[in-house]
């Protein structure tokens, strides 16, 4: 009887293990394919309606510290859609009251809007889970110092690839507090040195 007992204990462990790596494996790996649709999807229809929807970009200009925060936003949310936000912001800051208040505005507006990029290349993840070059990219971005200095460096220039750094970002496992607060400072520095820039050339125009 207690042979009897041992070996339908030892039949159920096998079961359970079976089933946790094979059948719940894909189960989870089904249940995620929504989410990758979703997400997918949610990222189309916000480049669609950002090319359709009749924005005066530039009118954003006149609310001040409120009109760079929104344009940065919208500007770094959109993937396909080219949103002139560098002269807009660079009027708000010959405009405003305080440079500063705008630097930290557009920085914050548009910190936000790249983090739709993390939170798509997030869900995303099981797509690449595997793959060799995948693997090495993560390794590499596992400290996250390391990915901390690296995102704050791409993050400063103008770059129309930040958005692939966005999605990487979040696809390799990257921190979402670590990117956000990575890419912040990025733009910190970015839109200081545009507000100086502004600042320069209205000096020396007549």
């Amino acid at each position: 009887m207690l042979g009897e007992d041992g070996a339908i204990a030892g039949l159920q462990r096998r079961a359970v293990s079976t089933l946790r790596t094979g059948e719940l494996g894909r189960a989870a790996r089904g249940a995620s394919t929504p989410r990758k649709i979703l997400g997918f999807a949610a990222l189309v229809a916000l480049n669609v309606a950002l090319f359709y929807a009749p924005i005066d970009y530039r009118g954003l200009g006149a609310f001040a510290y409120v009109g760079a925060f929104l344009v940065t936003l919208l500007a770094n949310a959109a993937v396909v859609v080219p949103v002139p936000y560098i002269p807009i912001v660079a009027h708000i800051s010959e405009t405003a009251g305080s440079p500063a208040g705008v630097v930290l505005a557009a920085s914050l507006g548009s910190a936000l809007g790249e983090s739709v990029a993390f939170f798509v290349g997030r869900v995303e993840t099981d797509l690449f889970t595997g793959h060799p070059w995948y693997e090495r990219i993560r390794g590499f971005f596992s400290r996250e110092a390391r990915a901390f200095v690296f995102l704050v460096l791409f993050a400063m220039p103008l770059n129309p690839f930040f958005d692939v750094g966005g999605f990487a970002a979040g696809a390799l496992g990257i921190s979402f507090r670590t990117f956000f607060v990575a890419v912040w400072l990025g733009r910190v520095v970015r839109f200081t040195a545009l507000a100086l820039l502004a600042a320069r050339l209205l000096a020396i125009l007549p």
